[in-house]
């Protein structure tokens, strides 16, 4: 059995190579929260307690599109729901453990280090395999932090004149690039686009993001079955 230092340096390498995409975005939300007018221990505040890359980023384009806080907090609930999937995953690794280990674990549950571990875990079942979650996600959270914080240093040296909220919708297209592949993917992306352009004005509390999140969810849920159906 490998010991934990082993099993913790083995987490690390094996997310390292997702970590090249988190840099430019840690680095993005750094900047971008200056910008629409967050302080810098408002800033890191926020790494450090949500530490979310995705739910980061809508909080700023909600917030600096005027949202009311009761559909900025649903809305980045509603982001972060799926580490419920994930819990539900991993707690089978983890039933062993004591329950400061379990909230240590969770906190460090981010999307890179639940990825490279769940396959560690179906390869691995010595007793001590959640270092491997651990080295993971403390990895993740490292270079979260640091991209933050450097942004935040980059968002305090450009000009207020300058203006980089344009960066946050962006932000979203760069990271849905990868689903233009499929085609029930661009239709479900059209769908929750024009329902989001259209309850822009009509739908109140700016809540027109999450309308059009459950529509796109509803919409691929329906043509899922039907592709499927037909095959």
């Amino acid at each position: 059995m490998k010991s934990n230092l082993k099993v913790f340096l083995k987490g690390i390498l094996d997310v390292s190579p997702l970590m090249i995409p988190v840099v430019p975005f840690g680095l993005i939300f750094g900047v971008l929260a200056i910008d629409i007018g967050f302080s810098p221990l408002e800033t890191m505040g926020m790494s450090l307690i949500v530490f979310g890359g995705a739910s980061q980023i809508v909080l700023l384009q909600l917030f600096s599109g005027g949202a009311s806080s009761l559909v900025i907090i649903s809305s980045v609930g509603a982001v972060n729901s799926r580490h419920l999937l994930y819990g539900a995953v991993v707690s089978e690794h983890l039933s062993d453990l004591k329950i400061i280990w379990k909230i240590i674990i969770s906190y460090f549950l981010v999307d890179q280090a639940f990825a490279s571990s769940n396959i560690y875990f179906k390869k691995n079942k010595d007793h001590n395999r959640y270092f491997h979650l651990f080295g993971g996600g403390a990895t993740c959270w490292f270079i979260w932090q640091t991209t933050t914080f450097l942004g935040i240093i980059l968002g305090a040296a450009i000009p207020e004149k300058l203006g980089l909220s344009f960066a946050v919708p962006l932000t979203f297209i760069a990271l849905l690039v990868n689903d233009f592949r499929k085609l029930i993917n661009v239709i479900v992306i059209i769908i929750s686009g024009l329902v989001a352009l259209f309850g822009y004005n009509y739908v109140p509390y700016k809540a027109y993001i999450i309308v059009a999140g459950l529509t796109g969810i509803i919409a691929a849920m329906i043509l899922t079955k039907l592709i499927k159906r037909y095959e």
